[in-house]
């Protein structure tokens, strides 16, 4: 099975912190992520840039709208996520509890698979 690691973040937090903070989260992420590498689990991780630089689209009846950034609602954003192979769900809970970002972040753990199935 692959789950998808979801690290949801306080909107206002990533801004918020001294940057000597932020470069040693940083760190302890990235080697995070190289112990899940070595051990086969990883398919993929990224962080992703700030809300201010993304962009919402929806098509309703026929009419494109696009809204970029950034969304003053959004008091979560996905800060980043872990794509996880070839584990069942008690391994995927285990490494999910072991990341570093569960210290100042919620982790989402979501099973991957067809979006027709509950």
């Amino acid at each position: 099975m692959s789950y998808l690691m979801l690290i949801m973040e306080r909107a206002d937090r990533r801004n918020g912190r001294p940057p000597e903070q932020a470069e040693m989260e940083w760190e302890r992420m990235i080697a995070y992520a190289g112990r899940l590498k070595e051990r086969g689990v990883l398919e993929s991780a990224q962080s992703l840039k700030s809300v201010a630089r993304g962009t919402r689209i929806e098509k309703r009846n026929g009419k494109t709208n696009v809204v970029d950034g950034p969304f003053a609602e959004a008091k979560e954003i996905v800060g980043g996520f872990y794509y996880l192979k070839n584990v069942d769900r008690d391994e995927a809970l285990a490494i999910a509890e072991n990341c570093p970002a569960a210290e100042w972040c919620s982790i989402e753990l979501r099973e991957v698979g067809p979006c027709n199935e509950s």
